[in-house]
């Protein structure tokens, strides 16, 4: 049986995979509609919004996965250090 700690990482790492092959899908889709053919301004804005959301979900991404390392080996070093 795996420590709550592993656990966790485990599950972690899989929830922020998942987050960024869904921020890559809405790069992806975002550029498609910005640079489509397509006459519509609104399509080509919400391509540009698809893009700008994109970038924001990649920097909170970021920032979450920065401190859930850090608390994640912080953790590890009070486990290791106890009894």
């Amino acid at each position: 049986m795996t420590s709550i700690t592993e656990y966790i990482e485990s599950l972690a790492t899989q929830v922020t995979l998942a987050s960024w092959s869904v921020f890559l899908l809405a790069w992806s889709i975002g550029w498609v509609l910005r640079g489509s053919p397509i006459p519509l301004a609104r399509v080509r804005r919400a391509g540009q919004s698809f893009i700008e959301d994109a970038v924001w979900a990649a920097f909170w991404l970021s920032v979450g996965s920065l401190v859930f390392a850090l608390v994640s080996r912080i953790a590890q070093v009070l486990q290791g250090s106890g009894p």
